[in-house]
């Protein structure tokens, strides 16, 4: 692996991180009542947490540049993973079975498809 792949990969990631991170906001965003649905929509952290995304639009726009098309998809799961832990850190949500094995079938594909694909 050269260090362009790799510093692409960690940016693929990281932006796949903030993308989970602004995922949570949202959703903290929807618990809340509102007076109207103006506020609901523009109030600072939905406006913050759609700016995210559009900051890891531009983070995945670069790593592709360094990364193979069919490598992507494949780190961008990962973010099912951040999604689960922040669910359950953050949220409260329980985590069954189910959820564990399609978790570690997750991680498996990934490390297969990174290191051997």
């Amino acid at each position: 692996m050269d260090k362009t792949f790799v510093i692409c990969a960690l940016i693929l990631l990281f932006g796949v991180f903030i993308s989970g991170v602004s995922q949570v906001m949202l959703k903290k965003a929807a618990m809340k009542e509102y007076d109207s649905p103006i506020k609901e929509y523009l109030n600072p952290l939905v406006i913050f947490a759609y700016v995210l995304f559009v900051g890891t639009t531009v983070l995945s726009v670069l790593a592709y540049k360094g990364i193979p098309l069919s490598l992507g998809p494949v780190l961008e799961s990962t973010g099912y993973l951040y999604v689960t832990f922040f669910g359950v850190k953050i949220f409260k949500e329980k985590i069954n079975r189910k959820k564990v094995i399609a978790l570690v079938m997750i991680i498996a594909g990934v490390l297969i498809s990174s290191f051997l694909g």
